[in-house]
């Protein structure tokens, strides 16, 4: 006897429940992993930001707690934390009566086990990747299975870009020319503890005296925000001068500048900064 999605499913069903935790308790099932490695996780384990899943709700911040209490208090016994830093996800489990002692009408025999056993549904890791000089990680076919394992790590917010290069300087540094895949998930595992410096300018990368003064001030107001911060910053300059001028200011970036809006709302928190308005 083994547990599955559809063992947790028929004791959500079978407790009595809202409508909206009963909702809820259901997204956060159609992220469990049920394989160790799966989507970076440990087997049994979903990662959800409580922003996200209050989005997929539709619901309020203050909502969304009341119904992780509510599905908490009841048989399904939902657990969460926070094992990858203040920024990073939150785990989640079912650990009530979905276990492997549970009553055989709650748990699923091994007929019921296709999904979670079809290779497709993994994340795997798997062959070997050469270090090169410069390579986009969209060249290659790590480049999905990046995205998807970062959900649940501390690099979580970083990019996938960036992830890459890291993860190819790592590699040069130590003159290893070919590694497992493996090694890759590993890396993005212990990000907080990998190298905080700069990856070396690619061989094609635009020479900053190359750049249009334009160009250039944008990156120096992007620069005066670090990324991993801008819902800090968000917030800060929120409180500080209203949504409506907030959004304002975002807008007139994106026209000055015609920059996508990520990178216009770096440049309004850098430049609020600068301005001394927020603090970095």
């Amino acid at each position: 006897m083994e547990l599955t999605t559809g063992a947790i499913l028929r004791r959500i069903t079978e407790t009595p429940l809202s409508t909206s935790a009963h909702k809820l308790a259901t997204i956060i099932l159609d992220g469990i992993a049920w394989k160790d490695g799966y989507n970076g996780l440990e087997r049994g384990t979903a990662a959800f930001t409580l922003a996200h899943l209050a989005e997929k709700m539709r619901v309020s911040r203050q909502h969304l707690t009341a119904l992780l209490v509510e599905l908490a208090a009841f048989s399904l016994a939902l657990v969460r934390w926070k094992p990858n830093g203040k920024f990073a996800p939150w785990l989640f489990r079912f650990e009530g009566n979905c276990g492997v002692d549970a009553p055989p009408d709650v748990v699923s025999a091994s007929g019921d086990t296709s999904l979670s056993r079809d290779s497709r549904n993994k994340t795997i890791f798997a062959g070997r990747i050469e270090i090169g000089e410069g390579t986009s990680v969209f060249r290659t076919p790590w480049a999905g299975l990046i995205k998807v394992a970062k959900a649940s790590l501390a690099c979580w917010n970083v990019d996938t870009q960036v992830i890459w290069e890291r993860f190819l300087a790592f590699n040069r540094a130590r003159g290893n020319a070919v590694v497992p895949a493996g090694f890759l998930l590993g890396f993005m595992r212990k990000w907080r503890t990998s190298p905080d410096a700069a990856v070396k300018p690619t061989a094609n990368a635009t020479p900053m005296c190359a750049l249009m003064p334009d160009e250039l001030e944008l990156r120096r107001l992007i620069a005066a925000a670090p990324s991993a911060n801008r819902q800090f910053h968000a917030s800060d300059l929120c409180r500080l001068i209203g949504q409506a001028a907030y959004d304002a200011r975002v807008s007139d970036v994106v026209r000055h500048f015609g920059c996508p809006r990520f990178a216009a709302t770096l440049a309004v928190h850098g430049r609020a900064v600068l301005a001394g308005e927020i603090s970095r």
